[in-house]
């Protein structure tokens, strides 16, 4: 053929400015282009022979990349179908730019950093991200054609010559801009090539090195593939990660193509559950990662790596969006999570428990976001008890039912609330360990989709009957009030503290003097709210119920105190810091409350060692 030039079939004037404008900020993607376009070369010749079309000699399909320095010129060459001048003319000179002109008018005012190659088949004139120059030089693999070499400078201008190439394939030259010629690092190709190219099904060779792995895990069956196999490819995508729990294989050909490995990652502080990465390949080039259209949200918290070859390269998030294909996947994707985990938790519950402190944050948050996920998981969701032991709700209300009024009792912070703790269990009254951030959301959330079957209750929020016992009432007759009414009337009269309500109850167990209860509701609604301010405020400062121990040895002899001349003072001390000692069962005293602990105590001290008007509890 003699030597052609012409004009590429656009009205623009220059794509070159187009190019560079929506795709700098992420000009090394134009590697991950051509590589995947030898690859789908490669994979077309593939199938040609397989199909019996007559072809030249095949020659061993790999990509390799070279650079030479001396030329600042980078060349990406497969060993795939090539294509004739006429395949030229209408693959690269007319298809790839169809529509580009309502691309431009559509595009023209959207933010620069979004991507859009691929929109209109600008894959291989990515090109232009990093080159002035580009050439295309290829041989069909067909009988009797000839090789051809095409040039553009990345205006609307090409050329079209005879080439000397002998073997079927495509080499792309790129004359590399001054800006781009850290291109010519083997160091930067190779980093890129590890991001996006890793896994590409043919092998790509740079400096003489083959530096993918053509057969990724999820190719393969896992029957062939042991703990070893699926640890060793966990670090391969995530060297610095500790193991995983556990994983799940996917490999799914109908409705839609999907292959994948989702491991569950040990996430020991919640913080660390935003740590997730599930990397989404098409045809095992890498796209992105955290695609959350495709990928549940909640499951982000996994690591892994899925390849969706129904997708394309390069797909709009509104794309993504509105796919009905893409929402299929995701919805299966979160079945079979949903599914793996029910099934653990009935055949394998040792595990399923061995697993649950690092696995029950994606549990929690998942039934938050997904009904179907919610339903499918709530009956296997447990929660350890204060002695260690494992309960699911069911279970538990089975258990403690009698004992609770039917309400399923737990501490948020055991060592605060130890003497709580030790009350309930004294009554044989199991409790729960709810000390994590989502579980005053993930409590709220069941009680309401499950119209109250299940009713959460913090140790604090109240004392049940099973902790109290039934006395009859003795009424002085001098006062006509009893013993339980005197010593609520003292501490209401003595109580420094405002919003602080008194109730006197005769515990069954004489140890402690006084407990707070707070409304369950009312402090589930001031938590959440401090989360959302991100600011710290004392429950103390809210409404809440001294409980009194009316069984307490210390609250009886106060009683007896204030029955002799000139002991308020006595008695407002005793009050004063027996509530104190029970704020000291919830948190640390604020600063003013703290202070007048510290001066409180050492009054009392000074009392007990002789000083002042003599010692309350001596009487």
């Amino acid at each position: 053929m003699s030597t052609e030039s012409g004009r590429i079939s656009i009205d623009a004037e220059n794509i070159l400015p187009i190019i560079k404008k929506w795709l700098y900020s992420e000009k090394e993607i134009f590697l991950r282009e051509l590589v995947a376009n030898a690859a789908d070369a490669m994979h077309k010749l593939h199938k040609l022979s397989m199909l019996g079309e007559e072809t030249r000699e095949l020659v061993e399909f790999a990509i390799t990349i070279t650079c030479d320095r001396e030329a600042k010129t980078l060349t990406v060459t497969d060993t795939g179908i090539g294509m004739t001048a006429d395949e030229i003319r209408r693959y690269i000179n007319q298809v790839a730019f169809s529509g580009l002109q309502d691309f431009v008018a559509k595009y023209q005012d959207k933010e620069a950093n979004q991507q859009v190659i691929g929109h209109f088949g600008l894959g291989f004139y990515s090109s232009f991200m990093v080159a002035e120059r580009v050439e295309i030089d290829t041989l069909s693999c067909r009988q009797n054609t000839e090789a051809v070499r095409w040039s553009c400078d990345g205006s609307i201008n090409f050329s079209l010559s005879p080439s000397t190439r002998q073997e079927h394939g495509t080499s792309v030259i790129l004359h590399l801009s001054a800006e781009s010629l850290e291109m010519l690092q083997e160091t930067t190709l190779q980093d890129i090539l590890r991001k996006y190219c890793a896994f590409i099904k043919y092998p790509i060779r740079l400096g003489g090195k083959t530096v993918n792995d053509p057969a990724p895990l999820w190719t393969k069956s896992p029957s062939q593939l042991g703990d070893k196999d699926y640890l060793d490819f966990f670090h391969k995508l995530f060297p610095t990660s500790p193991d995983p729990l556990f994983w799940m294989h996917f490999n799914v050909d109908y409705p839609f193509v999907l292959q994948g490995i989702l491991y569950f990652p040990r996430v020991q502080h919640e913080l660390n559950a935003a740590q997730g990465e599930v990397k989404l390949y098409c045809n095992q080039v890498f796209v992105a990662d955290n695609v959350k259209e495709l990928i549940p949200e909640y499951l982000l918290l996994l690591k892994g790596a899925l390849d969706c070859p129904d997708l394309p390269l390069n797909v709009s998030r509104s794309h993504l969006q509105h796919d009905q294909q893409v929402r299929k996947i995701s919805q299966h994707v979160a079945k079979k999570v949903a599914d793996r985990l029910a099934g653990m938790a009935k055949t394998a519950a040792e595990d399923f428990q061995k697993y649950w402190p690092d696995m029950h944050t994606l549990v929690k948050y998942g039934m938050l976001r997904d009904e179907t996920f919610h339903d499918k998981l709530l009956p296997h969701v447990i929660y350890q008890t204060t002695k260690g032991e494992f309960f699911t709700l069911d279970a538990y209300l089975e258990k403690n039912q009698n004992k609770t009024d039917g309400k399923i009792v737990y501490a948020s912070d055991v060592n605060t609330q130890a003497a709580y703790v030790q009350m309930f269990e004294h009554e044989g009254i199991d409790v729960l360990v709810a000390n994590t951030l989502i579980d005053g959301h993930f409590m709220s959330f069941v009680e309401q989709r499950s119209s109250r079957k299940y009713s959460f209750k913090r140790i604090d929020s109240d004392i049940t009957a099973n902790l109290t016992k039934t006395t009859s009432k003795i009424v002085d007759p001098h006062d006509n009030k009893d013993e339980s009414e005197k010593i609520g009337d003292l501490f209401r009269k003595s109580l420094t503290r405002p919003r602080v309500k008194v109730k006197v109850e005769k515990f069954k167990s004489a140890d402690v003097p006084a407990m707070l209860i707070f409304d369950e509701d009312a402090r589930r609604f001031a938590e959440m709210a401090r989360l959302e301010r991100q600011e710290y405020h004392s429950p103390l400062r809210n409404e809440h119920t001294l409980v009194v121990n009316q069984s307490n040895g210390a609250i009886k002899k106060m009683l007896s105190v204030a029955a002799l001349p000139q002991k308020e003072k006595d008695v407002a001390l005793m009050v004063n810091q027996i509530y104190d000692l029970a704020c000291l069962q919830h948190e640390r005293l604020p600063a003013d409350m703290m202070k007048d602990f510290i001066s409180r105590s050492a009054s009392i001290l000074e009392r007990m060692g002789g000083g002042g008007s003599g010692l309350i509890i001596g009487g």
